[in-house]
């Protein structure tokens, strides 16, 4: 016999079930582009490249966050989080993991590109490993910092889902906001802004433009900056006045973050590009068009 578990507070059957639906949309779309991404670079020997590297780095903290969307829809549609406090626990540090390995690693990226198109020098191997481990340790340290006390991972408005708790802002959640934002949010942002800045002027010289050098700065702004706005007006006002489902919002749109990643620096990238259509049709890449940089 099935149990029919109630509503969560402050949410209709319709709305629920939308929320969870766009939840397994999201996690299944990207899950699909970014395995698709990873799998190309490991089975085609021309994507192999230092700088691809770093996409690939992307492409595994995305899909990180794919499977911890995959988690909240199935929760979303049981109407209540089967896991318990410490599967909440697990849940938020896994989805904040990946959330901040990806936006580190896409300011690595602008890094690289920075490198490649304004100073002409050659990424290395061990450059791009050391970049991408430490991305990779610098989220696993703000992670953690929530199961040690600094901050707090609890559940969602739609109780299905875990993250940061923004509900009670008091001291300890506001201290760890904010160096939270600074070395996660603005620092990646900065980096982001300056390199494509750098890029686009001297795209603008050559007249040859050889990507959209506004958009990986759009995409973090549009995709996390909602859910920042709505983590920082909790630092200032109480939050818990603004109804349940707008709360959801733009945690649903951060969960959109794979998918587009995937277009903008694989499906977006001539080269990786060529890399995915090699995989999946085996049409090898002419060397002409192959460059090591894929930027």
């Amino acid at each position: 016999m099935v149990t029919a578990y109630p509503l969560p507070e402050g949410f209709t059957e319709l709305e629920v079930f939308a929320i969870g639906t766009a939840l397994l949309v999201e996690a299944l779309l990207g899950f699909c582009l970014n395995g698709l991404t990873i799998i190309s670079f490991r089975k085609v020997k021309e994507l192999r490249t230092p700088s691809n590297l770093l996409v690939l780095s992307i492409a595994l903290a995305d899909c990180g966050i794919c499977i911890n969307a995959f988690i909240a829809a199935f929760s979303s549609f049981l109407r209540y989080w089967p896991y318990g406090s410490d599967g909440c626990q697990i849940h938020g540090f896994q989805g904040f993991l990946t959330a901040l390995a990806s936006i580190s690693s896409c300011a690595a990226v602008a890094w690289d590109r920075y490198h490649h198109y304004c100073t002409r020098s050659k990424m290395q191997w061990s450059t791009a490993v050391s970049m991408m481990v430490f991305a990779w340790l610098f989220a696993a340290f703000w992670s953690v910092m929530p199961l040690l006390g600094w901050g707090e991972y609890d559940y969602e408005p739609l109780r299905t889902c875990c993250t940061l708790d923004y509900s009670k802002g008091d001291r300890n959640y506001i201290t760890f906001l904010f160096a939270l934002s600074i070395f996660n949010f603005v620092i990646p942002g900065f980096i982001m802004l300056t390199a494509y800045q750098s890029i686009h002027q001297k795209f603008k010289k050559t007249g040859n433009y050889k990507f959209n050098t506004g958009l990986p700065l759009k995409t973090l702004v549009i995709c996390w900056g909602p859910y920042c706005l709505l983590c920082f007006y909790a630092a200032v006002e109480n939050v818990m006045f603004i109804s349940p489902k707008y709360r959801m919002i733009p945690a649903i749109i951060a969960k959109t973050v794979p998918t587009v990643d995937a277009f903008v620096y694989a499906l977006g990238n001539e080269n990786y590009r060529g890399g995915i259509w090699q995989f999946l049709t085996g049409q090898k890449i002419e060397k002409a068009e192959v460059d090591n940089k894929t930027k």
